[in-house]
């Protein structure tokens, strides 16, 4: 079927792996939309009537195929909004809906985001330990650590693995956010000439447009974000810093 957006471009990442920089980079072009996460997967289509069933079945058309049209209508609304040529979707959750995603827009281009499987784990645990800020817990300091790494490690190991699933299944460009960070005038090229745009130097100057609030569940809220410059990353661990179970992530990513 055919979409009124037929090339949009989907960030491929985990959390934590900076795609909220990249999509203020990328929006900061005056000719890619790079709007708030869109969370496509959480927006539904339901057919609740025995006659509305026998409707669209005759039409030929099926939820799942509903759903597609919702949301491809979404993301013209989107773009059409920004006036703007190229449109790119950077919800972490795409990577647990890769495959429904090259199914909706079978010419989709995809931009995969990778970042140190140790900084993500460290990034995310931060968040958790903020969220436990301040809570009465009837646990000690230690074995509060423990159980905010181990929610932490339980939720990116599957990331890690889909992540190296969809690179395997897709086409697209990678991006580590190491070099994002230190060298955006190259990677931004890369990227432009990816997605068929001239390169600006302005993109590296994100903190001088409006990219709309940062808040969570929209993307990424933290004070980092928020200042408005491209800052280094942190240092890379040593192979004898990474902690066992991240080991096999690492080098599926490249990172040993």
């Amino acid at each position: 079927m055919d979409r009124l957006v037929k090339s949009p471009v989907f960030v491929i990442s985990t959390v934590r792996s900076g795609s909220t920089l990249l999509r203020c980079v990328l929006n900061t072009h005056s000719q890619v939309y790079a709007g708030h996460e869109m969370h496509l997967g959480g927006i539904r289509v339901g057919i609740d009537t025995e006659p509305a069933v026998a409707s669209v079945r005759e039409i030929g058309l099926s939820a799942t195929e509903l759903e597609h049209m919702l949301w491809d209508r979404l993301l013209d609304h989107q773009l059409r909004g920004s006036g703007k040529s190229v449109l790119v979707e950077k919800t972490p959750g795409n990577l647990s809906m890769w495959k429904r995603i090259a199914e909706c827009w079978p010419e989709a281009r995809y931009v995969f985001l990778l970042r140190h499987p140790v900084h993500v784990l460290d990034s995310l645990s931060e968040i958790f330990r903020d969220q436990l800020a301040g809570m009465r817990l009837p646990h000690g300091p230690e074995e509060i650590e423990a159980k905010v790494r181990d929610s932490a490690v339980a939720q990116v190991s599957p990331m890690f693995e889909a992540l190296a699933e969809a690179r395997a299944g897709l086409d697209g460009i990678t991006v580590r956010y190491e070099d994002l960070t230190t060298r955006p005038d190259v990677v931004t090229q890369d990227l432009c000439a990816y997605l068929g745009v001239p390169w600006e130097a302005g993109m590296l100057d994100y903190g001088s447009h409006d990219h709309g609030s940062f808040q969570m569940f929209l993307g990424g809220w933290r004070e980092r974000i928020a200042s408005g410059v491209i800052q280094p990353h942190r240092r890379l661990p040593g192979l004898d810093e990474v902690p066992d179970d991240l080991v096999g992530h690492c080098e599926a990513l490249g990172y040993v």
